[in-house]
């Protein structure tokens, strides 16, 4: 798949290794709960290869042309223990070298067009962590509505965890169509 400026494509091996980088940095992972060695992060990529396998879609890698690996974006299936389950989950991991560039909305609006038009979502959703004031930018160039009835302790994450409380965004595939505009996307 193609954006403007970006290719979104499925995984290959060579991509294990820019991916264990990524998630190897401090400033990745500053608001998840820690640094990946590679055996982690390769089980990571193995995580993301079979929920491509059993739904036929997931993160696709973002690459920059000319550049090369940039990071990740996608859609999930929302995990049955969180509160909003069942959706899909808007998430992304972009290489500090390409932030600031708009990369990660541009991205994420294409993968909103994904989720309503070829997969008939009826919502999306994107949470992080309240102090991760970047994704919340994304988050809401890209149109998404903040939920603060839905905002949760993830469950994953123990009480009194720095990174437990989530703030949730959505966007509905009921928001009225505009010009220039999908099921509530920017366009």
């Amino acid at each position: 798949m193609e954006t403007e400026r970006l290719i979104l494509r499925p995984w290959q091996a060579a991509d294990r290794d820019p991916f264990a980088r990524l998630n190897a940095d401090p400033r990745v992972m500053e608001f998840l709960p820690g640094c990946l060695d590679r055996a982690e992060s390769d089980a990571l990529a193995d995580r993301i290869a079979n929920h491509f396998a059993a739904h036929g879609f997931g993160l696709w890698v973002v690459d920059v042309p000319g550049a090369g690996f940039a990071g990740c974006v996608g859609l999930l299936r929302v995990p049955e223990t969180l509160p909003f389950a069942p959706t899909l989950e808007l998430a992304w991991r972009l290489d500090p070298a390409f932030w600031g560039r708009g990369y990660a909305t541009e991205a994420a609006q294409h993968c909103l067009r994904v989720a309503f038009e070829d997969l008939d979502a009826t919502d999306v959703v994107a949470y992080t962590v309240p102090a991760n004031r970047a994704s919340w930018r994304v988050m809401e160039r890209i149109g998404m509505a903040r939920d603060v009835a839905g905002d949760f302790d993830h469950p994953a994450l123990p009480a009194g965890h720095r990174l437990r409380r989530h703030v949730l965004y959505r966007m509905d595939r009921a928001v009225p169509n505009e010009p220039g505009r999908v099921a509530g996307v920017r366009g």
